[in-house]
């Protein structure tokens, strides 16, 4: 979708709404967000030639919403999201994809950008419950979801619909024509990872299609399908239960997603299944998360990029899957794995340290068919392990109410075949703030 073609539709839009009647709604009923984050990432790797990756980086972000405006029986509306950051300091010839990198990633030859930027704008249109968006798109779904892990949001350009005139259902149809990754000023091509995002026009958009269903107040279920022609379609299946006890919530779920190769596979044949199953028990200030995973099927990834990339999918830009309940930097998405996970998090306000609140996370995979990725005979002796420990505190009273704080610390091990293991750490620290107006 070219941005010049939407942004003369969003000013004919304005011009049309300045006629109408009810454009008071359209100022009355807006909000717009200044939004800060301060930034810190430090990884070193310990069998890498190249050990250090990080960067200390600042952004700014306006995200202004309008209200709604009548036109006959249809209300218009439009979103704008601009988004800017720039680097204070940082190991700036490694590339950590936070910000743009021009070079080789690895190699330490290259440089990141001393800053970069982006901004989208949404039109919308509602009737009843249902919502048309057409132009920046920031999906929250089990096919395609958007990035707020790094500094700038991963994003989207295209079309989409949600309704909710279904009693107790949502209805999804959407195509996406690009995406914006988080390190990226421009929309780029839907490619898969390893490789990176590049603009050679073989790929058309993804098309989404999905359903939410509610069926009482304990059940609910989701099934999405997505394609990206001539590289994979996607089918997903979701469960849900929850509880209404006052004293011990319990919320569990099993979620299974199927992946195949598209048209005319330009990524090579995929065969792959994730079965995943977690429940979340909280009880006053303590909540415990225990999940299983299993990654089955045959391949894929190209033959010709096989060492390194993973069984399940994963969009090029470093798209995240949270809807895999064992995601994280290790992912444990390679052939075969299976895992286990277990979180537990306590909020700090019983102690009279209220807004503070601390997550402990820790995931094993094992039986990885990690002779796969070097072409040799399957074993399936590969393992790895990840431990994650964060710190949150949000301010809740006074002048700064509503800053936050973050420390996350992550600590990853992978073993192969041969028994030699490729560790990482990495330390996240990140200050954010809004201010409405």
């Amino acid at each position: 979708m070219h941005y010049q073609t939407l942004w003369i539709t969003v000013v004919c839009v304005i011009a049309t709404i300045g006629t109408t009647t009810t454009f008071a709604n359209f100022i009355e009923d807006s909000q717009t967000q200044l939004k800060f984050k301060n930034f810190y990432l430090d990884r070193r790797y310990d069998s890498t030639p190249v050990k250090n990756f990080g960067s200390w980086s600042q952004a700014v972000t306006v995200d202004a919403k309008s209200g709604y405006a009548k036109l006959g029986s249809i209300q218009l509306g439009i979103d704008v999201l601009a988004q800017h950051a720039f680097r204070l300091d940082g190991h700036d010839r490694n590339a950590d994809w936070v910000l743009p990198y021009n070079g080789t990633p690895g190699t330490g030859t290259g440089k990141q950008e001393r800053q970069f930027g982006k901004i989208g704008a949404t039109l919308k249109a509602k009737v009843n419950q249902t919502e048309l968006r057409i132009g920046e798109i920031l999906p929250v779904t089990p096919v395609i979801y958007f990035d707020p892990s790094r500094q700038l949001l991963t994003t989207y350009n295209g079309v989409w619909l949600e309704s909710k005139d279904l009693k107790n259902s949502k209805l999804t149809l959407g195509y996406l024509d690009s995406i914006n990754a988080r390190y990226e000023n421009q929309p780029m091509d839907f490619g898969l990872w390893p490789r990176a995002l590049n603009n050679d026009g073989r790929i058309k958009g993804m098309y989404v299609a999905g359903i939410d269903h509610q069926f009482n107040q304990h059940w609910s279920t989701s099934y999405f399908y997505s394609d990206i022609k001539d590289i994979y379609h996607q089918n997903f299946l979701g469960v849900n239960y929850k509880n209404n006890d006052e004293k011990l919530k319990i919320d569990s779920h099993l979620r299974f997603f199927n992946n195949a190769e598209s048209g005319d596979a330009l990524y090579g044949d995929i065969d792959n299944q994730a079965l995943s199953f977690a429940s979340t028990f909280a009880y006053g200030s303590h909540r415990i998360g225990l999940s299983y995973q299993q990654m089955f099927g045959d391949h894929g990834r190209d033959a010709s990029a096989k060492t390194g990339a993973p069984l399940f999918p994963t969009l090029a830009g470093f798209v995240p899957q949270p809807y895999l309940d064992n995601w994280s930097v290790a992912g444990f998405i390679r052939k075969d794995e299976k895992s286990v996970g277990v979180t537990y998090s306590y909020d700090f306000t019983d102690l009279g340290i209220k807004g503070l609140t601390q997550t402990t996370k820790y995931w094993y995979g094992w039986g990885v068919d990690s002779a796969y990725e070097s072409n040799q005979a399957l074993t399936g002796k590969g393992k790895e392990k990840e431990f994650n420990f964060m710190l949150n505190y949000v301010v809740p009273e006074g002048k700064l109410k509503g800053m936050g704080f973050q420390w996350l610390y992550i600590d990853v091990d992978y073993q192969n075949i041969t028994g030699q293991s490729s560790d990482l750490q990495e330390h996240r620290l990140a200050t954010t703030y809004t201010y409405t107006f």
